[in-house]
């Protein structure tokens, strides 16, 4: 899912990676789409893609207002990875190296896993997307701080 900027110049681009690219990422995509608009242009990428996005988290993102439906898994874009203002790594299974001519460092957000407190299902997904929710909004507040800072 990209969420494309009507001016690319002044707006921030945003990377989110995670393993397989079907929950976690796609969800920081479709939340920072429907709470950015065309503030930021945002992407997501899995450093092992599976195959489909996760129905629950589609589901649980669908709760809120946004979608993540028509996401696709997809490999990390080196160019991409290099342009990024900011690339997000969202847990701790995937691992991103630094390439040659990244403008970004590489942030890692710790994000919550209630199956390790043995809650499943869309109890489960419902907590992640919140977290991820609470972290994307900062992210944004963030950017905005930095805009309105530089503009004065």
């Amino acid at each position: 899912m990209t969420n494309t900027p009507s001016s690319p110049a002044s707006t921030p681009t945003l990377l989110f990676i995670c393993t397989r690219n079907g929950g976690k990422s796609q969800m920081a995509v479709a939340l920072a789409a429907k709470h950015g608009g065309d503030t930021v242009e945002v992407h997501s990428a899995g450093t092992n893609p599976g195959t489909s996005i996760n129905e629950e988290s589609a589901a649980a993102i669908a709760e809120v207002g946004a979608d993540m439906s028509q996401g696709t898994p997809t490999a990390i874009d080196p160019d991409l990875l290099c342009r990024a203002d900011r690339v997000i790594v969202l847990g701790s299974e995937a691992q991103v190296e630094p390439v040659d001519g990244m403008r970004a460092e590489i942030d890692t957000w710790i994000t919550d896993e209630p199956s390790a407190r043995g809650i499943e299902g869309m109890e489960r997904m419902c907590l992640v997307r919140d977290d991820i929710d609470g972290r994307v909004r900062e992210l944004l507040d963030g950017l905005k701080s930095e805009k309105t800072r530089t503009v004065r």
